[in-house]
């Protein structure tokens, strides 16, 4: 059983964080004190501020003695992310406070694999909790009234997660002998039949997680991946670099790629629905956009064809990650269409914006025994451009 690291500023919140300490070690699991306290003061915890802060790269000093309290937040909060990847004895994580402290200390969570139970009791946990969550398993817990003393209801609050986090630590779900290797796939709706068709032969031999391509669902996929809960991916539908480059509402973020990049991971990739950039309502299209050829995909979703221009920077922006991979790769071109609406009589129909993306690919791709750029003159949508991502997979992974 791991230990339950309570978390949080002991100089304001000592009594709070104690409390929760002394009912996760009456729940029978154990507790261990971590003070982020800025200002580096000995609060008596298991584990000093100033044990944390010497976990920074440029030491101690960097976070403690700063004179502007954001500045020594951010430092301690880079010092703690490191403080906790480097232990290997956490059963759970429990973090108790207020705006600072919930951004110091889910900074540190989201670094924390997939699985390995985060709980944050915040009093900001009733509102847009996306930038402290992001692609993990926090879990946020509002707590209704400030952490700032005990009283009747926040011992209630304060109490429950800490029997929540003391729970999850006694009782860690092990894994099934059921379990069967785990794929990673990306679809967008104009890439459905593609991943449907993939699903449908290697579903019988792995357990297939499907990702939404809506920004947070390829950084989820990659999460997996860096977590060690993904075998292999098929990134079949990177949509979200359009957004992140031209300015759409589903963007991936700089690491898009990056976790294949770092773990080696065996990878089948595609230019899925790049023909596109995503917005909302029709309304909501930027002015700079509106005389662009547009597609309404419902009432909620506007799409915008790309350009051969903004496609060579598509293209570019992914050979350059694809060339950094030093796992097994093989990435696939469908010649006759990028998505459900980038084929003949469709309204993304492009073939000179096709071209120009496909161009960029193999510019800039630089051969490696490790990776193959694969061209196939199909549709992405299609059973001969399926059958050749499973063809792949299999060359990779068998």
């Amino acid at each position: 059983m791991g230990k339950v690291y309570v978390i949080g500023t002991c100089d304001t919140k000592g009594a709070e964080l104690r409390y929760a300490q002394e009912v996760i070690n009456a729940a029978g699991a154990d507790a261990v004190l971590v003070d982020v306290g800025t200002l580096g003061e000995d609060a008596g915890a298991d584990i000093r501020a100033r044990e944390v802060a010497q976990f920074h790269p440029e030491g101690a000093a960097a976070v403690l003695g700063q004179t502007d309290r954001g500045t020594a937040v951010s430092a301690m909060a880079k010092a703690l992310t490191t403080f906790l990847t480097s232990r290997g004895d956490i059963g759970a994580v429990l973090g108790l406070g207020g705006t600072g402290n919930t951004a110091l200390v889910t900074e540190a969570m989201r670094a924390l694999p997939i699985g390995l139970p985060k709980l944050m009791v915040s009093t900001v946990a009733s509102g847009n909790v996306a930038p402290y969550v992001g692609p993990n398993d926090i879990t946020m817990m509002y707590s209704v009234v400030d952490v700032a003393g005990l009283n009747a209801i926040s011992r209630k609050v304060i109490g429950n997660a800490a029997n929540a986090a003391a729970g999850m630590a006694r009782n860690p779900i092990p894994a099934s002998s059921n379990d069967r290797p785990g794929i990673g796939m990306t679809m967008f709706g104009v890439t459905t039949a593609c991943v449907t068709q993939v699903r449908e032969i290697l579903g019988k031999t792995h357990e297939i997680y499907v990702f939404h391509a809506t920004g947070v669902g390829g950084q989820s996929m990659e999460k997996l991946a860096d977590s060690g809960l993904l075998q292999g991916v098929i990134d079949v539908t990177t949509t979200e670099v359009p957004d992140l480059l031209v300015g759409g509402v589903f963007p991936a973020t700089m690491d898009r790629f990056g976790a294949i990049i770092r773990t080696g991971l065996p990878y089948i990739g595609s230019v899925g629905a790049v023909d596109m950039v995503n917005f909302g309502a029709r309304e909501t299209v930027p002015v700079p956009f509106q005389d662009r050829r547009l597609h309404v995909h419902n009432a909620q979703v506007t799409l915008m064809r790309t350009t051969p221009e903004e496609n060579s920077r598509i293209g570019a922006f992914i050979v350059e990650r694809l060339n950094r991979m030093q796992g097994p790769v093989r990435f696939l071109l469908p010649l006759q269409g990028v998505s459900a609406i980038d084929a003949a009589g469709q309204p993304f129909h492009d073939p000179d914006a096709d071209a120009a993306l496909f161009t960029a690919i193999r510019d800039g791709w630089r051969d490696a025994e490790n990776r193959r750029l694969v061209e196939v003159d199909a549709h992405i949508n299609s059973p001969e451009f399926a059958a050749a991502l499973v063809a792949n997979f299999h060359d990779i992974h068998d």
